[in-house]
């Protein structure tokens, strides 16, 4: 009935935009009809003329669309079709796609259930069949390796045959043996279990050399293995990331050309009269208010007609040429070797206990090449676990998702001994990855002393991060203590959960003697101000004499009334999980006298695992593969972003002496420009107060501010710094370097 099967891509981005590219000679039948779909809770179910072809179930707003406009795509080779009630059901994907759908009748429901099910049939079968085709001239190799291993799997299994019989051939003899008399046949009995016992030395030193062979014969295909695995996932990075520039320049272009030109009267939509024309140019199915379908509208048709090829030909989908995408940025994966400088720490160091550090000028000889701003950027680098969080129902659940990134955060710092370079004030880190992965970052110094930098990020996926930190620290002889001060929030757009945690304290020992290590200690509570949710963790500090693993961190989900939801627990440098609480008890006191509570919990599920460190990381600073890029020169930024930071591109050339005295001169250069702020607030104000701080210094994109719903005082990002670099117009901002 379907023919040879096409192999399709299937996409979605925020836009709602899907494309997908179909073969004409797939395109041979397909199954149309209305339906009722579950938009929200506002609108409810909303009539919807859904195609199935070929394993895909599409739907439109009406039949009229088909020719340029697809609502929403769903592989049915992945997804799950379970019937409600008498006319609902429901196909999701297992992920962020679910379609609640309601039939007119039960047996219009039965009809489109039964063609459901045959459509998946056959859409597995013949994915696999096209997966065997494509890869059939890679897995002439693989099944050659198989094949030698299935042959080492059958020696070593008559080896193992081989032993059991011997083995129980010995047996018998020896307890033969101890049941004769001392005779004639004693050594006749004698011979005969020195020769199974020989048999049974021989079969063992066999089995044990084919095991032999197929450990290494196993250990040398699997680097080859992992190498194709490794090529494989870099391929459909690069094929997610091109799709995704093609859905965004295709959102663009479709909008653009909505905006300039009058649909065809074949292409409108004869329900909304002049409205379809002159719509939004949204294609999004739930934010169109422009139209209505009462619940009972014409009953529901299920038809089965030929596919016409117009409706579905791939060159409808494009407006203009391929040729005007601009493809993804590759980012740097290496930057250059640390140089083997010796430096003797204790000289320096010995002034310094007991004081400030910021205030100390350092050599940057115990840097890394990376400001402050840019290792505040880093907490970006499981934003992942921000996208999941915006997609739960469940603001318990959530928690756990905002819990596991604050806790994801502190993952890039375990090796990282280098300090980062203290930013000058007014320096400024944009990230943008707004085409890559859907966010964007803004990071600004706006205090020097104390020294306190804020950060912006907002994604496209429905969230917003904020946070202004000011760091603290100590030298104490044998170690640095540094202190984290200021807030981080997160607010989502959709629930309008406003969440807030502080940081923990690092500590850096071995500071005079040994090799330098680091450890996070403290208690973080993160707290939802909506709801009154608090996720309690805790970073239990490194102790020789503790049981537990090292960096372990735990946590309670608990909700207003104190009640716990979830457990988590794991380690801040590897992976972290969380549990659903069934049932919780008093349990014995604890070491501190104090009772303990005992959980009982399902079974635990994964939330967060680190990603590994880059080959040569170690030879990098221990950087990750986000932190390789984030100092890589990049056109368009502001000229106070810490790419242009001379200090900081000479050391990472490993010209440090240059380095060295470029730091000074930017150093000096900053101090200058304070001290004439200060002359300046003081020959503007009528009645300065003595010792009163004169420093009239105001953030360029960022302003101060008493947060209603947290209680704290912090700068926020006030806008234009991205309306600025549209515009490639950096006039206000001022010269730091």
């Amino acid at each position: 009935m379907y023919g040879k099967y096409a192999a399709a891509v299937v996409y979605q981005c925020n836009g709602n935009v899907r494309i997908f590219y179909l073969s004409p000679q797939a395109l041979t039948s397909t199954s149309e009809g209305w339906l009722f779909k579950w938009t929200n809770y506002i609108k409810g179910y909303q009539r919807r003329w859904f195609v199935l072809s070929n394993g895909l179930l599409s739907y439109y707003r009406t039949q009229a669309e088909m020719g340029h406009t697809c609502r929403g795509t769903i592989n049915l080779a992945t997804a799950n079709i379970a019937v409600e009630d008498s006319c609902n059901f429901v196909i999701s994907n297992g992920g962020a796609q679910t379609y609640h759908l309601k039939a007119s009748s039960e047996v219009e429901r039965q009809r489109w259930i039964t063609a459901l099910e045959l459509a998946k049939a056959k859409a597995v079968h013949m994915q696999a069949e096209s997966a065997g085709q494509a890869g059939s001239g890679r897995n002439a190799e693989i099944q050659s390796t198989l094949r030698t291993l299935n042959s080492k799997v059958e020696d070593l299994t008559t080896c193992n045959d081989l032993i059991v019989k011997h083995g129980s051939a010995l047996q018998r003899s020896l307890s033969e043996l101890e049941g004769i008399r001392v005779g004639g046949d004693m050594g006749e009995k004698i011979r005969q279990v020195t020769e199974r016992a020989t048999l049974f030395r021989i079969t063992s030193n066999a089995m044990i050399n084919a095991c032999r062979d197929f450990l290494s014969l196993a250990q040398n295909h699997s680097k080859r293995w992992q190498k194709a695995l490794q090529t494989e996932r870099d391929q459909r990075i690069r094929l997610e990331e091109t799709l995704e520039q093609l859905a965004k320049q295709h959102n663009h272009l479709e909008r653009a050309f909505r905006g300039a030109t009058v649909l065809p009267p074949s292409f409108s939509n004869p329900a909304l009269g002049s409205k379809g024309a002159s719509g939004k140019g949204d294609a999004s199915d739930e934010d169109d208010d422009n139209e209505f379908f009462d619940a009972m509208e014409d009953p529901a048709e299920f038809i089965t007609v030929p596919a016409d090829p117009k409706y579905h030909s791939p060159f409808c989908l494009f407006l203009f040429p391929l040729w005007c995408l601009e493809p993804v940025r590759k980012r740097r994966t290496r930057i250059p070797d640390k140089p083997n400088y010796y430096l003797n720490l204790w000289s320096i160091m010995k002034n310094c206990i007991g004081k400030e550090l910021s205030k100390i000028p350092m050599p940057v000889n115990f840097n890394e090449p990376l400001s402050m701003l840019q290792r505040l950027s880093e907490d970006l680098e499981y934003y992942e676990l921000l996208d999941k969080a915006a997609k739960c129902q469940s603001s318990l659940e959530q928690m756990c998702y905002v819990a596991a990134f604050t806790v994801s955060s502190y993952s890039t710092t375990v090796h990282r001994t280098g300090k980062p370079f203290n930013p000058l004030l007014g320096e400024t880190f944009e990230l943008d990855r707004l085409r890559e992965c859907g966010y964007r970052s803004l990071c600004e110094q706006v205090s020097h002393h104390p020294p306190a930098a804020a950060h912006h990020a907002f994604s496209e996926k429905g969230w917003t991060l904020r946070q202004e930190i000011t760091l603290a620290s100590k030298f104490r002889g044998k170690y640095l203590s540094i202190m984290p001060l200021g807030s981080i929030q997160c607010i989502f757009d959709k629930s309008s959960n406003h969440y807030s945690w502080k940081k923990v304290t690092t500590t850096v020992h071995n500071i005079i003697v040994g090799k330098l290590w680091i450890d996070q200690s403290g208690e973080i509570d993160v707290v939802n101000h909506k709801t009154g949710d608090r996720c309690h963790l805790k970073f239990a500090p490194y102790s020789y004499f503790s049981r537990d693993i090292p960096r372990k961190v735990t946590g309670v989900v608990t909700d207003k009334d104190g009640k716990a939801h979830y457990v988590l627990s794991g380690t801040w440098d590897e992976k972290m999980e969380f549990s659903r609480v069934m049932q919780s008890s008093k349990g014995e006191n604890g070491t501190e006298g104090k009772q303990r509570t005992v959980y009982q919990t399902l079974k635990a599920k994964g939330v967060w695992t680190k990603n590994p460190l880059p080959e040569g990381a170690e030879n990098m600073y221990f950087f990750s593969s986000l932190a390789l890029t984030l100092n890589e020169p990049e056109e368009g930024v502001a000229p106070t972003d810490s790419r242009r930071r001379p200090d900081q591109r000479l050391m990472e050339d490993g010209r440090w002496d240059e380095a060295n005295a470029e730091k000074q001169r930017l150093e000096e250069k900053q101090r200058t420009a304070r001290r004439e702020r200060e002359r300046e607030a003081v020959k503007a104000a009528s009645s300065p107060e003595e010792g009163a701080h004169q420093d009239n210094y105001q953030a360029q994109w960022f302003e101060k501010i008493d947060d209603p719903v947290s209680g704290e005082t912090l700068h926020v990002y006030k806008g234009g710094y991205w309306e600025a670099k549209d515009q490639g117009s950096w006039d206000m901002c001022p010269d730091i370097f």
